[in-house]
């Protein structure tokens, strides 16, 4: 049997099958190009973030993790976060990168503290290396820390941040002009770390270790801790959150930072370990 045909149409009735990417194609022919959104710049080629040995601040020491470290950690930004925003394709947004990214630590002010006067000194390898790898053989410290062993294996770590692109600054400690303590300061927002919390523009990580054992449990890392993350605040005006994501087991320093004015604000599974993700916002620093 013949199929039957569908009646032609009427006469005088033109007919356009389209599809709707055709028809997209053809409405939009000729229209000029639409530049690209303000708030998706192209992405810069991969910069080695340098080498760091936590994704947190701990007194006496921190933890091995993936900050500062971009092959331990590939994953994708977490979508419908701030953190999409600075990220594209997994690298940080050119202007994120453009400039001082912290504001010339060299350049920050004393601060006046109840332990004393305490100043950030970035690092000179050759002059504070052993005083550095000491400490990192301090078993309290290499426990966190991880660096425990020759000279070479401090300065490596060191040389990954000094040789880096100023994304994180190693810096002695001074309390009274004498070196006391180990901190690195570094863009959080610009860290692997960022793939797992929602990154703000700007926002400033600490890391800790206290180095003499006569300045541990005393309060002195609670007091160094506000007065540093006081120090980003004020030298930073672009940065509106200082973090820190010590391990959940060590309870002290959790104790340190709540007592140093940051709050708790979540849990995150890191590459290494499970963090308290400790916050201090420019917006109350004056009330905790």
């Amino acid at each position: 049997m013949t199929p039957t045909r569908p009646p032609t149409d009427p006469p005088g009735d033109d007919t356009l099958d389209l599809r709707v990417d055709d028809l997209v194609a053809l409405l939009t022919r000729g229209a000029p190009p639409q530049p690209p959104a303000p708030d998706t710049p192209a992405p810069i080629p991969d910069t080695p973030t340098p080498g760091s040995p936590a994704t947190g601040t701990f007194v006496p020491g921190t933890p091995a993790t993936a900050a500062g470290n971009p092959a331990a950690d590939t994953s994708a930004p977490v979508p419908g976060t701030p953190t999409g925003a600075l990220f594209r394709g997994g690298h940080p947004h050119r202007e994120l990168l453009d400039g001082d990214l912290l504001d010339s630590v060299a350049s920050w002010s004393p601060a006046a503290t109840s332990v004393g006067s305490f100043r950030l000194v970035p690092v000179r390898l050759e002059r504070d290396l052993p005083l550095l790898a000491r400490w990192m053989n301090d078993p309290a410290v290499a426990a966190f820390w991880e660096l425990a062993g020759p000279e070479t294996v401090t300065a490596d770590h060191l040389r990954a941040q000094l040789e880096g692109d100023g994304r994180s600054v190693p810096c002695l400690g001074l309390l009274d002009g004498t070196p006391m303590s180990y901190f690195e300061i570094y863009r959080a927002d610009l860290d692997p770390l960022a793939r797992h919390y929602p990154a703000h523009p700007h926002d400033t990580g600490l890391h800790l270790l206290i180095g003499g054992t006569t300045d541990r449990g005393r309060g002195v890392g609670t007091t160094l801790l506000r007065a540093v993350a006081d120090l980003v605040l004020d030298h930073r005006p672009r940065c509106t959150r200082v973090l820190a994501e010590p391990d959940l087991r060590n309870t002290p320093s959790v104790s340190a930072f709540l007592g140093g004015g940051f709050r708790y604000a979540a849990e995150v599974d890191l590459p290494d370990k499970r963090a308290a993700l400790m916050i201090r916002d420019r917006a109350l620093r004056h009330v905790l």
